[in-house]
């Protein structure tokens, strides 16, 4: 297998929209959730969520590219200009059959839908926009990603939910491992808080209701959590062989080392209890190319705030760690600053990973004030940063259906 490393990332968050700004938010703790503002929250259980704020697309694309697309797909292009901007695709010193995108979301152009349905109900089907279907589908990023820098290599989208943007990595990561592509460019990208998803999710109780303290309402692995918030935003990544990283030029990151997936196979919506089925997808990344587990000291934790999911993660590491061994790795939530991107979630873990990586600081975890009495005993971060030099890191991101993913990433 070929060694795969990460040469470009871009990042849209709630707390900082590039990847300069991120690592700054991130080594603050910067809050990114607040009151929704996107509609009106009256009559719903949930108000607050993780809106991205002061994005002007102009700067990635010009207008009348950002007006026929959803705000996921038009989140997804203005970070993978991020990316390949770091990476130096404008070059063209690749073979573009050679080089493909794999650019996820868990819901897709859900705004728009929502908006053109009202259209109909309202006013007819010769109303409805000829840009329904173009900007409501999952793919349509990963298309024009593809178009705008005439890449003709392997192009999909992966939907598996909270997993989606990490299965987009890993599968990467094994397109050119395997010597199917030189370059990916990979992630996800969501636009999901609008009446309908919001609507549905607290219908499942799945999201904090602690609209009075927005700032606070993120707080995995705290005794007081009660839900997830809502965010939005983009992570992208540009991969590359060992190969065409030095016939290129191109800066080095970070290096792949493993990826593993799995399916729980338990529940709709609820992870396996005991982690069974994440600890698979931990157990394949680190066994993918034999890496020494105790080398591992850092965690980027699915982490969602939510009663059960904190508890079956840590759970699951501990069938892979060991209760001694799993006391090393440092385990922090960037969902805490951010609030959680669904299916872009495990794309902006890893470049958050990669971020603390190579500056050399653990992220806070925001809102830990009291550690919930069953996760005792776990190395989690404090609510401040802490410098520390990380050398191997796993992500984590699990979706509804029981849907696995894990990512090994090391320092380059």
């Amino acid at each position: 297998m070929k060694r795969v490393f990460i040469t470009g990332m871009g990042a849209i968050t709630s707390n900082a929209i590039g990847i300069e700004e991120f690592a700054t938010a991130l080594k603050n703790g910067v809050n990114g959730i607040d009151k929704t503002t996107l509609f009106d929250t009256t009559g719903f259980s949930t108000a607050i969520s993780g809106q991205v704020k002061n994005f002007n697309p102009d700067l990635y694309m010009d207008k009348k590219e950002a007006r026929r697309h959803d705000k996921y797909a038009v989140f997804a292009m203005s970070a993978a200009k991020m990316a390949a901007d770091q990476a130096k695709l404008e070059e063209k010193n690749y073979d573009p059959d050679r080089v493909g995108v794999f650019v996820s979301t868990g819901i897709g152009g859900i705004g728009f839908f929502e908006n053109e349905h009202k259209t109909y109900l309202e006013k007819g089907p010769s109303r409805v926009s000829p840009f329904l279907v173009p900007m409501m589908i999952c793919n349509i990023a990963s298309g024009c990603i593809a178009m705008r820098y005439g890449l003709n290599g392997p192009n999909y989208c992966i939907v598996s939910a909270c997993a989606s943007s990490l299965h987009a990595i890993g599968e990467s990561y094994l397109k050119i491992a395997h010597d199917e592509c030189d370059i990916m460019v990979c992630g996800g990208s969501e636009a999901a808080i609008t009446p309908l998803t919001t609507a549905g999710f607290a219908k499942m109780k799945a999201l904090s209701t602690r609209n009075d303290e927005p700032d606070k309402a993120s707080r995995a692995f705290d005794k007081d959590r009660d839900g997830f918030v809502m965010g939005e935003g983009s992570g992208i990544l540009v991969l590359e062989s060992e190969e065409s990283a030095k016939k290129r030029g191109s800066t080095i990151l970070a290096e792949i080392k493993g990826y593993g997936a799995s399916a729980d196979a338990y529940h709709l919506t609820a992870p396996h209890p005991e982690g069974i089925g994440a600890a698979k997808a931990v157990k394949r990344a680190i066994a993918l190319n034999n890496f020494p587990i105790e080398n591992i000291d850092y965690i980027n934790a699915h982490g969602t705030s939510t009663p059960l999911g904190d508890i079956a993660e840590m759970k699951a590491l501990k069938l892979v760690f060991g209760e001694e061994a799993l006391k090393k790795p440092v385990i922090n939530a960037t969902k805490s600053m951010i609030g959680h991107l669904l299916g872009a979630a495990g794309a902006v873990g890893t470049i958050a990973t990669v971020i603390q990586m190579r500056n050399g600081f653990i992220h806070p975890n925001r809102n830990l004030d009291n550690v919930d009495p069953e996760l005792a005993g776990y190395n989690f971060a404090p609510t401040h940063f802490i410098e520390k030099q990380i050398n191997a890191a796993l992500v984590d991101a699990f979706g509804f259906g029981g849907q696995n993913a894990c990512l090994l990433v090391t320092k380059a």
